[in-house]
């Protein structure tokens, strides 16, 4: 591997000790029937035999756990962007909003979709260059050019 294009790394376990759910999480056989039914949907959809902890959060909510995977669901499905752009949009968003959890995860998702080192870096330049432009835009309150309203 190259110094611009490095073996990835997973942070060290240390850093997610620091971390714990607010309310805990809730596994699958400590699930109520309702979550459990999510749970499978979830598996199934994904075609994977586990649930990662976003969804074990949210379970202490079943209502809510229900409609933000309907949605993500409906959202990150095969449509007019590829699974891969889905991805890397979803990670630029997660890095602006400063959410580690999120950032993990579609990192991952993103690269599983076919997403290189490469892409990556280009990736977090852009949205850095994006945040930074944008907050001078708005520290100038620069007017919109007429050309940009249609």
């Amino acid at each position: 591997m190259s110094a611009l294009d490095p073996e990835p790394r997973a942070p060290s376990p240390e850093r997610y000790d620091l971390f714990m759910a607010t309310l805990g999480l809730i596994e699958y056989e400590h699930a109520s029937p309702e979550v459990r039914a999510v749970y499978d949907d979830i598996m199934a959809t994904r075609q994977t035999d586990w649930i990662n902890n976003f969804w074990k959060a949210l379970a202490h909510d079943p209502a809510t756990l229900r409609r933000t995977w309907q949605s993500v669901k409906e959202i990150m499905a095969a449509g007019e962007l590829d699974a891969l752009t889905k991805e890397m949009v979803y990670l630029a968003v997660s890095v602006s909003n400063q959410c580690g959890y999120c950032i993990a995860s579609h990192t991952a998702a993103a690269r599983k979709a076919g997403m290189t080192q490469g892409m990556l870096a280009e990736l977090m330049a852009v949205v850095g260059m994006a945040n930074e432009s944008n907050r001078l835009a708005s520290g100038y309150q620069v007017e919109i050019d007429e050309r940009f309203r249609h």
